[in-house]
């Protein structure tokens, strides 16, 4: 499991001009869900996130995590995040999840993160336009 995460001042996702999710400082999250991805990798990707320390203390120094400023989220499935890209010039998605599980665990991911953080999302496997506003730019691949 891999997520593409950004320190956000505010960020929406919208599906033919509709607003379907929308937070305010926080962390947009694009995930991509791996074949041999499971419900272990979720949680642990998701309490690293969570725990991440990108948001700046009142020393300017990077130490605070979103639960500590009391930051939102913005779930974005994104399988492209997944792709091999090391040969030719074509990506190649061998190592995705089919799109059953990468449902099934992107749904997972999400539940255990309203039960901690406020949540929005997008929707799985739509067409979606992100807008963000990046914080810094502070941008972090994690991957578990």
């Amino acid at each position: 499991m891999i997520a593409l995460i950004q320190r956000v001042r505010q960020a929406r996702v919208e599906i033919n001009n509709d607003c379907v999710g929308k937070i305010n400082q926080g962390i947009l999250i694009l995930l991509g869900v791996e074949a041999s991805d499971n419900k272990v990798h979720a949680d642990k990707l998701l309490h690293k996130i969570l725990n991440y320390r990108l948001f700046s203390d009142k020393a300017g120094k990077m130490n605070l995590c979103v639960k500590d400023i009391q930051g939102e989220i913005l779930v974005v499935s994104q399988f492209t995040l997944v792709a091999q890209t090391d040969k030719g010039l074509r990506p190649s998605f061998t190592k995705g999840a089919p799109p059953a599980l990468a449902e099934e665990l992107y749904d997972y991911f999400v539940q255990q993160a309203k039960e901690q953080v406020p949540t929005q999302t997008g929707q799985f496997a739509q067409d979606m336009q992100v807008f963000l506003q990046n914080d810094g730019p502070v941008t972090f691949t994690l991957q578990v």
